[in-house]
This record gives C-alpha cells, structure tokens and sequence, in this order.
C-alpha cells in the first residue's frame, strides 16, 4: 500500500509541474528552496546513512565463521611475538583465574611492525586460541568529514562486537584495528578538524568502559608500522598494555614462512628452500608469500608439473626488482654493463666467500644489471673492516668500468649513493679516523672525512681487480653471452675453485 501511496504522489507532483510549465508559471523560483531541501536530506542521510552502513567485516562468513580459521601454527617467522602475545592472551582465555588472582583484564595489544610481517594474521589466530568473535576495520573507516560520524562508528563498533559474542554464546570478542595511526594519531595537530580528536576521545571512552564483570569481554588489537605517530594516551597502562614487536623474520623465521607456504605447492627434487631463506634477507612474510607464488606461475609459463630451484631463483629476482624491461642497452653499453656486475661480484667474493648468489645482466625495472647478494646468517651489528668491505663492494663496479674503458659512466650513482651512507655510518658510529663524534659535526668536516673513506677504498679495490683483469675479461665475455651466471658457476670461473 505504502508503495502506491509513493508512486501515486510521484506521479502527481510531475503532473503539477507539466501544468505550471503550461500555464505560464516561472518554475526558477522554485529552485533555491527545493535545493536546499535536496542538500538537507543529502546531510542527514549522509550522517545517518554512513554511519548506518558502516559495518566491521566480519573475515567469515556467516554466522559460524565469526572466529577465524587461523591458528598460530601458521604465523611463521614470528615465534618471539607469538611468545608474547599468548602470555597476553592468557588473561583472556583464563579470565576466572587471573579475576582470582585480582589481575585486571588487558583491554588492548598493540602490533608494531613492518608492513606485511603476519600482524592481521596473529590477530585472527588470537580469536581462535581464545574462542573470541572476530571483528575487523580500518583506522580510515572512523575518518570522515560530518562531525560525529567516526565517534558513533567507534560506539557502534563495539556494540556489534557485544552482539555477535552474545549471539555466539562467547564469553569474549577481539575488536582488530588496522591502521590505527590513522585513527589515533597525536590530538592537537588537526587544528582545523576536530574529528579526529572526537574519534580517539571515543575509542578511549570505550576501552575505559572495558569491565571483566561485563558478559563479554572485548579486547582491542591494533595494529601500526607507525607507533611514534600514536597518541600517549592510546599506549599507557590500562588501554594498551601490551606493545607486540612484530619484526621481519631471520633467516630461520624466513626458511619457517618458505616451508609453510610451500606445503600447498609440487617442489621438484633439487629444491632447497634453505638456499632461498639465506638469500632473501629483508624479505617480510607477505614477500616470502608471494615468491613462491611466483616461482609457480614461472612453472606454470615453462610447462612444468613441479617447481624447480631456478623457477625459485628467477622469482626472487622478480620479487626483488620487479619484471625483465624490454630496455635495449647499445652493444656498448651491454660490455659496460656487464664489467660494472662482473667487478662488483669479484670483489664481494674476496670480501666474503661465497657471497655471490648471481649475476645478470637482464634489465629488471631500473636496474641495468645487478648480482644479488646472499649471506650465510643474518648480521645486526657491524665491525670497521665489514663496512669498509660493504664500501669496497659498492665502488667496485665503477673502479672496473675505469680499468677496462678508461673512464666512469653514471650506472654508478646507486653505488656512490650507497658507498656514502656506509661511510657515513662508520663516522657517527666511531669507527672514522675521526674517532667519536656528535651528532652535529660539521657538514664540512663530515663531508671530507667521508669522502677520505671512500678515497682510501676505491684505491684499495683499485689494485685488487688489476691483477685479475684476464679473469674478469673471461667472466664478462661469458656473462655478455649468457646473460646470466648462478653463483657457483662464477666461483669455478673465478680462479677454478668452488666456495660453498
């Protein structure tokens, strides 16, 4: 009925306004009040409509998936964190024991990591450890333009998760933010917009009102990359007691991550994955994710039922630097290239056998050609002869172009770029002829101690590939034809010896 009511005056309203146009009538006055209306209805339903519709995902589906499937058996790399979560999420899981006890319930844990390092997924593994409801949103869902929006987005955030526990029959739920900065940054910085403040006011609200002689018990996971950018406030005791360091794995995290990944996947018989965690260093567990991903479809382009080592080396390059570039180097510029590499790999060799994992000269995004470097285990301090090693390394491919074409060339600004910050490294480290400094030395002083650095090890390196030009000449005329060299088969060229 209710519809035909609507259609009925729909209908009646056009007809008025065809006999006005009719009659003669200036239908321009009309125009002012009706927009006015028009704009007052876009403003409520805007309020009420975005705060109405806003809706935490729920990362399920349906009524029984509202605790993830996630255990923390597939967080790899993370086994410190883990550590120190499930000590957190104790206090939850044994809530009659610890109110025993008279320890008051952890309202929030706060993730601080890198980008892709597993923080989303040892949030759902936290909800099934506990048997908690799962609820999931965004810092930038609570950040909108209407006053009020992200205030009532907060309250309405938890709510829901009160619903679902209660409709779940769960004596707990775990609210996840993600990106909390956004949502909890410093107050007093956005003058002009209020709002922000007014979100964070809620969300502090809420976490106060957290009582363990509530029905459910919420607990509020965030997670950041950006932990200097959040409020005082959020991280003092009592809201966000816990602040989980969630790093980029080691080497031995790196091989975990690799090894559950790669239980889905047909790995040919050569395979080493222990090979491919020594040589990803840096790697998050979103890259590492995406490596065999990738090695897969290299499988799957060549026509192979199984993974082989080189689909999984072709993919770490690709992960690293990108895709191949159809760029096309002048002959010219391809031997220039290939010395530059070929300099570059003989003297991170002699600084650290077995250091060189391959060497191309296949142009990948910007890079003209590189060798990619591969340690044996993961290193977090430095000595003064590693970094003026490192230095030696960085310089050594422009030293080579000097030797064989008699000048530099501008491939090597990356390296010289690179070169400067070892140097300057090693100078507010103590390790300069300088001895110890402050951190306000003179820009003069620093510039000429850093450039004496470099001097000193481009002279070094200088003498060290003098006495192998033939053997660089070898290697380079066969890297020009091959395009490609694996590291072991640089380490027979270079002097008939095999380092492992």
């Amino acid at each position: 009925m209710e519809k035909w009511v609507k259609e009925i005056a729909l209908g009646g309203a056009v007809a008025a306004l065809v006999l006005a146009v009719i009659f003669g009538f200036d239908l321009s006055l009309l125009l002012f009040p009706l927009s006015m209306l028009a704009l007052g209805a876009m403003f409520i339903s805007g309020r009420g409509g975005l705060a109405g519709r806003f809706s935490p995902a729920r990362l399920g589906g349906g009524e029984e998936s509202t605790v993830p499937a996630v255990t923390f058996s597939q967080v790899g790399g993370q086994e410190m964190a883990k550590r120190e979560l499930l000590e957190a999420l104790t206090f939850l899981k044994e809530s009659s024991r610890t109110r025993q006890l008279g320890i008051r319930p952890l309202k929030g844990v706060l993730l601080v990591g890198p980008p892709g390092t597993g923080k989303t997924l040892m949030a759902k593994a936290a909800a099934n450890y506990t048997a908690s409801v799962f609820l999931a949103a965004s810092g930038s869902q609570f950040v909108q333009m209407y006053a009020g929006v992200g205030a009532s987005r907060v309250r309405q955030l938890f709510k829901e998760a009160r619903t679902q526990a209660q409709r779940a029959k769960k004596a707990s739920a775990i609210i996840f933010i993600d990106e909390i900065d956004v949502l909890g940054p410093k107050r007093g910085k956005n003058v002009s917009h209020l709002e922000y403040d007014q979100t964070l006011n809620e969300l502090l609200t809420q976490m106060d009102g957290v009582d363990s002689e509530q029905d459910v018990q919420i607990l509020v996971v965030g997670a950041t990359n950006r932990a200097d950018l959040l409020d005082p406030a959020l991280t003092r005791p009592g809201r966000f007691d816990r602040i989980v360091q969630v790093d980029l794995p080691d080497k031995a995290g790196r091989l975990h991550i690799l090894k559950i990944h790669a239980a889905n996947k047909p790995l040919a018989e050569d395979v080493c994955l222990e090979k491919i965690a020594a040589q990803t260093q840096g790697f998050s567990g979103a890259h590492l994710e995406s490596l065999l991903n990738e090695a897969a479809i290299c499988a799957l382009r060549a026509g192979r039922e199984r993974i082989e080592q080189e689909d999984l080396r072709e993919a770490v390059e690709k992960v690293m630097l990108g895709e191949k570039s159809n760029r096309l180097l002048q002959q010219d510029e391809r031997e220039r290239v290939a010395y530059h590499e070929v300099g570059h790999a003989v003297i991170s060799e002699l600084v650290g056998p077995g250091s060189v994992a391959s060497i191309t000269i296949v142009s990948r995004n910007r890079a003209l050609g590189y060798i990619r470097r591969a340690s044996q285990d993961d290193r977090y301090l430095y000595t003064r002869d590693q970094l003026l090693g490192a230095i030696q390394v960085c310089v050594a491919g422009a030293v080579m172009e000097e030797i064989i074409f008699g000048q530099r060339s501008t491939g090597a600004a990356n390296d010289i770029e690179q070169a400067v910050q070892l140097a300057k490294r090693m100078v507010f480290s103590g390790l300069s002829p300088l001895g110890i400094v402050s951190s306000d030395l003179a820009p003069g002083v620093l510039n000429d101690t850093v450039a004496q650095i470099i001097r000193e090890q481009e002279d070094r390196v200088k003498e060290v590939l003098a006495c192998r030009v033939d053997e660089v000449r070898k290697i380079a005329a066969h890297l020009l034809q091959e395009e490609s060299l694996g590291g072991d088969e640089f380490r027979l060229m270079l002097g008939g010896r095999q380092v492992s």
